[in-house]
């Protein structure tokens, strides 16, 4: 019997063989071919990553940003081709198509292909979920922000591995806890890829970091604030310039102290500890190596003291209006990871260790002049200072090949781990505010020229924070009735501060 009123309904075979073949296109093929490989390869790079011992910074951001990205791409690609596809024919006039696709659950092809892709969207999800926490656990790790941009973090990424926190990740200290500085970090980061990626990067660049989370939620995690360290015995030794090249020995107490009213009368170096005082500082010099005005508030009794520097090169409007920050540990404690040791203090160590032989004439000389050249690249330092020490040890035919072999290897590895021509970085550009020996450090407020409206001058006596117990210079031992110290190269001028000399490189 003929059926009344219009077509007759197509059947589900009809419906199927009508938007049967939308897959068959171009672009949905295509969108296939990019998934399944991007699949692939997300599951190499995840297995050498696993059963690699030491993680590969570039596996990790093919395998769960880069491979990932192009894997979400295919698998879009294919329902945008079916759609497209599905478009054409029905504007196309050559299959009678309704505008939207019919679902129709009592068709077995139908529901079979929707519980395939439920299944797939179900296993997508769970995958998706575990490759993100990955991807996130990478972003975090110490090989993605040391090693991924490696000649811009190089030389941080080398400090680092040799610093008392070189197994620490870097996120601890520069991100911290909390989704509000992580999210920070990553907006900072965008910025950071874009000036790598286009070469816009400062060399070197520049410290302290501005935006640097205070110490309070990042250092203090580890480090106890409030406990009382007294004095603290330590030994410098320093070898001289001349052929014998002549060590010279202070022993003395630093006197570290502690800033916990409860633990006593808040004194020594922690005295400057954000717990019994508050120091403020106005900041006019973006390295912060020269500080003109400093307040300190006590805590307990709410006594304010402002100090101005005799030489402040602002006015006073000027000061009150520059930006002040509270002192922290990273005022002082500001290369606590990135250390760039300087020559002079390199060849020390190295001397003291016996990685470099004492005995050799003239090597702390020639050990820092060949450090302090000024080369293009870590590759031609390493020739130069091979040439500049055959050259000067062919002079002493006694010494042992070996010697003077080890010689050359010792100081190449310490221009290669503290000086970086290809950044220009060294230690001179990265200023270490602990002590005052190469650098300002503690005499940019301890200089005696900050005072007081009330006439008051913050101290620069050398027993405010250390006493001397014994010195020697060579083999003989240098009178210190008075425990003050005696300066082995003679009388110096008065008010002359160690840094005018003791430049880091060649000096006295």
């Amino acid at each position: 019997m003929d059926h009344q009123g219009g077509d007759p309904p197509a059947s589900p075979a009809g419906r199927n063989n009508r938007n049967s073949g939308l897959f068959r296109n171009l672009l949905s093929l295509a969108g296939t071919a990019l998934a399944a490989v991007s699949l692939v390869n997300i599951i190499f790079l995840f297995v050498i990553d696993a059963l690699s011992s030491r993680p590969n910074p570039y596996v990790g951001i093919f395998a769960y940003m880069v491979m990932p990205a192009f894997l979400i791409l295919g698998l879009l690609l294919i329902p945008a081709g079916m759609l497209l596809e599905r478009h054409r024919r029905r504007h196309g006039g050559a299959v009678e198509l309704p505008r939207f696709p019919r679902i129709d659950l009592n068709d077995p092809r139908q529901r079979s292909t929707l519980v395939s892709v439920l299944v797939f969207v179900i296993v997508f999800m769970l995958l998706s979920a575990v490759g993100s926490y990955r991807a996130y656990e990478f972003t975090d790790s110490v090989q993605f922000c040391g090693q991924l941009c490696h000649t811009v973090m190089h030389p941080e990424y080398v400090a680092y591995s040799l610093s008392p926190h070189a197994r620490v990740r870097c996120v601890d200290c520069h991100v911290g806890a909390g989704a509000s500085w992580y999210v920070r970090s990553k907006l900072s980061g965008a910025r950071q890829v874009y000036a790598t990626a286009f070469h816009t990067y400062p060399q070197p660049i520049p410290t302290p970091v501005a935006n640097l989370r205070p110490a309070q939620q990042t250092c203090e995690e580890c480090h106890w604030p409030r406990k009382f360290y007294g004095d603290q015995f330590k030994v410098i030794t320093h070898f001289g310039y001349d052929e014998k090249n002549t060590p010279a020995q202070v022993r003395l107490l630093i006197k570290t102290g502690g800033g916990d009213p409860l633990s006593g009368i808040p004194t020594g170096i922690h005295w400057h500890m954000n717990i019994g005082n508050e120091i403020t500082y106005a900041v006019t010099d973006p390295k912060r190596q020269k500080i003109d005005w400093v307040q300190v508030k006590n805590l307990d009794t709410g006594k304010i003291t402002v100090y101005k520097a005799k030489d402040a090169a602002e006015s006073d409007a000027q000061l009150a209006a520059a930006p002040k920050r509270r002192m922290d540990c990273v005022d002082c404690h500001n290369r606590p990871t990135h250390i760039y040791v300087p020559p002079d203090r390199a060849v020390d160590q190295s001397l003291l260790a016996g990685r470099l032989d004492p005995t050799m004439p003239f090597i702390k000389q020639q050990a820092v002049t060949a450090l302090t050249g000024d080369y293009p690249t870590t590759a031609a330092a390493e020739q130069s200072i091979e040439r500049t020490l055959r050259e000067f040890y062919g002079k002493y035919p006694s010494l042992q090949a070996a010697t003077v072999n080890n010689a050359i290897r010792e100081v190449q590895s310490i221009y290669s781990h503290t000086i970086f021509p290809d950044m220009k970085v060294d230690w001179r550009t990265h200023p270490d505010n602990l002590g005052h020996y190469y650098y300002p450090g503690c005499f940019r407020c301890h200089d005696g020229q900050h005072v007081s409206s009330a006439g008051q001058t913050v101290p620069n006596s050398c027993d405010v924070c250390h006493f001397i117990v014994g010195q020697e210079s060579g083999n003989a031992q240098v009178n210190i009735a008075t425990h003050t110290f005696k300066h082995p190269g003679g009388e110096l001028p008065e008010g002359i501060k160690c840094m005018e000399c003791h430049t880091g490189g060649v000096g006295p």
